[in-house]
């Protein structure tokens, strides 16, 4: 059973723009703070930003001011706007639910992030 679908990756210049989408099964999405996590390279996947299920937000310090988070709760999905976007930010994204110090599914196939000139 398919319970996270990313989508919306790509590549782009530094300073252009994303959004990418994460199509979450209901029983997750109603139930849990949602989490955008990016994972580059040879690194740790990391936390990006989250939104909890009445809308609050959390982000990542390195993120702050150029992404936003943000779900819809009619369609199950949660979106993460990317501006201003840096080589730096380049990644794999993945959404979860965060279920205590871990998640609440198996990972999803993610969305490749890609940015340079």
């Amino acid at each position: 059973q398919v319970q996270l679908v990313e989508s919306g990756g790509g590549s782009v210049q530094p300073g252009g723009s994303l959004r990418l989408s994460c199509a979450a099964s209901g029983s997750i999405f109603r139930r849990y703070t949602m989490g955008w996590y990016r994972q580059a390279p040879g690194k740790q996947r990391d936390l990006v930003a989250a939104i909890t299920t009445s809308g609050g937000t959390t982000y990542a310090d390195s993120v702050k001011g150029r992404f936003t988070i943000s779900r819809d709760n009619a369609r199950n999905t949660v979106y993460l706007q990317m501006n201003s976007l840096k080589p730096e930010d380049a990644a794999v994204y993945y959404c979860n639910g965060m279920r205590g110090l871990g998640v609440a599914a198996d990972w999803g196939q993610g969305t490749q992030v890609t940015v340079s000139s």
